[in-house]
């Protein structure tokens, strides 16, 4: 089954896989902070508009308005999207408050640093519980389990470049390290697809009863 769903999603997890080896190599090759810096070189005054709107899809406000939406639409698939909000916000808050809590965020990290970082005027940037990024781990999560439920497979690339957009403004902001949105893609990803395989026959049967039903009718 696991291997008919891979294949059936390939348009999300074939950039996803690219995305997974090019960054775990980059970083195998640079530091966090020579990573930190190649980002940071590359500000404009159009990302810094863009970027802290764009993070917001990554914000779990936005989940549940998605999974609330989607129980309006279909009970079932709203259940499994507020399943998938629940165990990859867990896991993440698990992984930030107990497991790494006090991973310093760059903020905190570079504060000594004679390195001139560019910084948007008025946003507010936190200090710790960096790993890993729980806009990143929603936003995988969220989007991914979008393209898992959408009929028309070929628009995951367009759900895909919405995670990476929203992970990418979590380092762009300064908030996150790329090691933390790496982390945060793995379990976002991760939990949607458990959950999205673990519901996927009861999500199945009830589509198969609805047609039924409008088959009598």
């Amino acid at each position: 089954m696991l291997a008919n769903f891979l294949r059936k999603n390939r348009y999300f997890f074939l950039p996803y896989a690219v995305f997974l080896v090019v960054v775990g190599a980059l970083q195998l090759l640079y530091t966090q902070e020579q990573l930190m810096q190649w980002v940071n070189k590359r500000n404009s005054l159009l990302a810094d508009e863009l970027f802290p709107y764009l993070t917001y899809m990554g914000d779990g406000a936005f989940f549940v308005i998605v999974c609330v939406i989607l129980l309006i639409y279909n009970r079932r698939v709203g259940f499994v999207a507020f399943a998938s909000f629940a165990l990859s916000s867990l896991t993440s808050l698990f992984l930030k408050t107990v497991v790494f809590p006090n991973s310093p965020r760059p903020l905190k990290f570079f504060e000594h640093s004679t390195y001139e970082y560019h910084l948007i005027k008025g946003l507010d940037i936190y200090s710790y519980n960096s790993f890993p990024s729980g806009h990143t781990t929603s936003a995988f999560a969220v989007f991914g389990l979008l393209a898992f439920l959408d009929a028309r497979k070929n628009r995951g690339y367009f759900f895909f470049l919405l995670c990476i957009l929203t992970g990418y403004s979590r380092v762009y902001l300064f908030q996150h390290f790329v090691e933390d949105v790496y982390v945060g893609s793995i379990v976002g990803t991760v939990s949607s697809v458990i959950i999205y395989l673990f519901l996927y026959d009861w999500m199945k049967s009830k589509a198969v009863e609805e047609s039924i039903d409008k088959d009598i009718s």
